[in-house]
Parts: C-alpha cells; sequence; structure tokens
C-alpha cells in the first residue's frame, strides 16, 4: 500500500495506493452514504439517531456527545420540560464522571441495555433519574420502531393478499366463457 500508484505510464506518482484508495474511493463512497442518508431521513430521525448513538457506552464513552442526548430529550417534552431538562443537563456531567472515574463496572459496556441494567442495580436510577429515563425511552425507541416496522410489513402481506383475492374474483366473475 505505501508503493506509488501509477497515474500514468510516463510519469512517476507522487501518491501511494493507500491515499489513492483513502482519497479516490472510500471518501467518495463515504459522500455518497452520506448523502443517502441525508436524504431518506429528516432532520428529527436524524436527531434521534445521533442522540441515541451517544447514549451508547461503547469503548468507555468514546461517542459521549452531551449536546446531541440533550436534543434527544427535548424531543420528549412531555417527559423533559425546562427544569428537567436543566437537571439533566447537570446530571450528565457528573454521571459521566462518576461512570468513567469511580465504577469499574461501566467500563467496556457493549450496549445501552447492559449500562441500564447496571444502574438499576446499583441503585444509580434514583442518584441519575433523568439520565436513566432518558436511556429507557431510548430503549423503548428501538422496540417500538421495530415493533411498528412489524406491523407494517403485516399489513402489506395482508393488502397484498386481499388485492389477489378480489383481483382473481373479478377476472372469475367477469370471464367471457
Amino acid at each position: 500500500m505505501d508503493e506509488d500508484y501509477p497515474r500514468s505510464k510516463r510519469n512517476k506518482s507522487e501518491v501511494s495506493y493507500a491515499h489513492h484508495f483513502r482519497r479516490e474511493v472510500f471518501y467518495v463512497v463515504i459522500d455518497l452514504q452520506l448523502h443517502e442518508i441525508n436524504c431518506r431521513f429528516e432532520v428529527v430521525t436524524s436527531d434521534l439517531l445521533l442522540g441515541m448513538t451517544c447514549l451508547n457506552w461503547v469503548d468507555s464513552f468514546a461517542n459521549f456527545d452531551k449536546d446531541k442526548i440533550m436534543k434527544l430529550a427535548e424531543y420528549y417534552p412531555s417527559e423533559f420540560d425546562d427544569n428537567k431538562l436543566r437537571d439533566l443537563n447537570f446530571q450528565l456531567d457528573s454521571f459521566f464522571v462518576y461512570a468513567r472515574t469511580y465504577d469499574s463496572k461501566f467500563v467496556n459496556m457493549k450496549k445501552i441495555k447492559d449500562l441500564v441494567i447496571v444502574m438499576a442495580k446499583r441503585k444509580l436510577d434514583q442518584t441519575w433519574c433523568h439520565v436513566y429515563l432518558l436511556m429507557k425511552l431510548t430503549l423503548i425507541l428501538y422496540v417500538v420502531t421495530a415493533s411498528v416496522e412489524r406491523a407494517f410489513s403485516s399489513m402489506k402481506l395482508i393488502k397484498n393478499d386481499l388485492r389477489n383475492s378480489i383481483s382473481e374474483e373479478f377476472w372469475i366473475n367477469t370471464s367471457f366463457w
């Protein structure tokens, strides 16, 4: 990968294969995927997905972004009014420091559900109640999304079956024989 990438047969290139693939292939593919995601999802959906990703504690909180988590909480106005949003802001700071430095149970978590389980077992859901509530709402969002997808898939199957049976009846009743 460190060898020169031949751009033409006459001139020697100063570009390596690694640079060529990174610049000409990988970045182009990533840009195309980002464009597709931006076209497919609305701003609200993107904010929800990004906020849920920031609550994922893989690699010792590598994805933690408090602004995106706060944006996620703003989409639940019945659960988080202005006072609770302010409290959540402070709780996120203190929880992040506690989980990173004082409690080894939070290191190397793989999923949000593992984090919620540890918080409930250690009674930390009472100390950081707003953080815990936001994590529960995130878990519920995963389940609700899957349930809605399943319901629409079922409705699509039923609708196709009904269309097929109605069209069969139509052709049987209007036959020219």
